[in-house]
């Protein structure tokens, strides 16, 4: 099943450097920073960063797996790691990224 499909899982271990790759290779616009994984979005302008904005916090809620967000004019970063595996990756990191992807890949006028 691919990670876009899948849903978070509450209390999701930590995941083993090996195990990285071919998740990675899912999200191929991520790239591992530290602890985490990020990704920066680009738009046309401010009201199409806040219209992906608010799709992702819906997205977000819906999985309860929250990102830290900088969000500028026509930018916005999104980082996951997860707070409850020790600060390191999870599946639910994967997944949420790859969330993440299709919301930016179906977005008018994507």
């Amino acid at each position: 099943m691919s990670l876009v499909d899948r849903h978070c899982v509450h209390g999701a271990p930590a995941l083993d450097d090996a195990a990285l790759p071919p998740l990675l290779a899912e999200i191929p616009d991520w790239r591992v920073n530290g602890n985490r994984i990020e990704r920066e979005f680009v738009f046309r302008d401010f009201h199409e960063t806040m219209e992906f904005v608010n799709a992702l916090a819906f997205m977000i809620h819906r999985e309860d797996h929250h990102p830290d967000l900088t969000v500028g004019y026509r930018r916005c970063t999104a980082a996951w790691t997860t707070h409850s595996a020790g600060n390191r990756l999870s599946d639910n990191d994967f997944i949420c990224a790859a969330k993440a992807d299709a919301l930016y890949a179906g977005r008018a006028g994507a």
